[in-house]
């Protein structure tokens, strides 16, 4: 799926030379490119592609940003250049994150009526406030354990998935969603998520059918369009990071909201939590 080194690959059995290839190689930028971003020479990332010249740590620093490399890579990065990790990885429930949990706690509860939650990079929910629960009503107890996984209670067949009207679009929006995932942060454990949840049934319902014969509302993005209670609910979802983060589970947070997509929507839901 992707031409990036494997992730259970040792970063200094490599050595910082071929990752940084691997990742120029992913990114589709030429030697060139990248040496006129980094305002270095092509000669020298020749060089240190090949192993005949060691970047400094500024050099791998600014390398792997031109490339957009992941937070968590860059620490690889790093330590297959020799010098030791630059960006912490903090657990969520520390005292230092505090700020972070209560502004993200803040944001998606005030965005209510509408669903919002929080999810790391394995699709874990970390957060969710009561438009996000209202749709998880009767699924059942087996996929509320923790973690909540937002790609198996959507896409699990005993989920939210018989719900969806338009579920084979949204279910390729999904998995089109990590697989790009999969190629930015080279993670083995969401390979085995995609593989697993991409391989669940799916089950046209009648609703669907007719849906995609009678229906054509001029939606401006995909509609996740979802049963409740015999209303059929209509949302845009729209997902943010934290810019220029220094911690790798900082920046590895999401937060999706969920804009409803027409007027009833929006009532239905005002009625409903308010």
């Amino acid at each position: 799926m992707t031409s990036v080194p494997s992730a259970t690959a040792t970063p200094a059995d490599q050595g910082v030379g071929p990752l940084l290839r691997a990742w120029r190689e992913q990114r589709r930028v030429s030697q060139l490119e990248l040496a006129l971003r980094a305002d270095s020479s092509a000669r020298h990332i020749s060089f240190v592609e090949t192993g005949r010249s060691r970047p400094s740590e500024e050099m791998v620093l600014r390398l792997a940003e031109h490339l957009d490399v992941p937070v968590r890579e860059r620490n690889a990065l790093l330590l297959a250049a020799g010098y030791a990790p630059r960006f912490p990885e903090t657990p969520l429930d520390d005292p230092a994150l505090d700020a972070v949990r209560e502004g993200i706690e803040r944001l998606i509860q005030g965005y209510e009526p509408y669903p919002a939650l929080v999810f790391d990079a394995a699709y874990h929910v970390v957060a969710a406030n009561r438009g996000i629960m209202m749709l998880l009503d009767g699924i059942p107890e087996s996929l509320l354990r923790p973690p909540l996984n937002t790609m198996r209670l959507t896409l699990h067949p005993e989920g939210l998935a018989p719900r969806i009207r338009n579920l084979r679009e949204w279910r390729g929006h999904l998995l089109e969603q990590m697989r790009r995932q999969i190629a930015l942060r080279r993670s083995d454990s969401l390979r085995a998520l995609y593989e697993e949840v991409a391989a669940y049934p799916v089950t046209v319902s009648e609703a669907e059918d007719s849906l995609e014969e009678g229906e054509a509302a001029p939606y401006f993005a995909l509609p996740m369009r979802i049963e409740h209670e015999g209303r059929t609910l209509s949302f845009i979802s729209s997902t943010s990071t934290f810019n220029t983060p220094m911690d790798v589970t900082v920046s590895e947070l999401a937060i999706e909201t969920f804009l409803p997509a027409d007027p009833a929507t929006a009532k239905y839901l005002h009625a409903l939590l308010s």
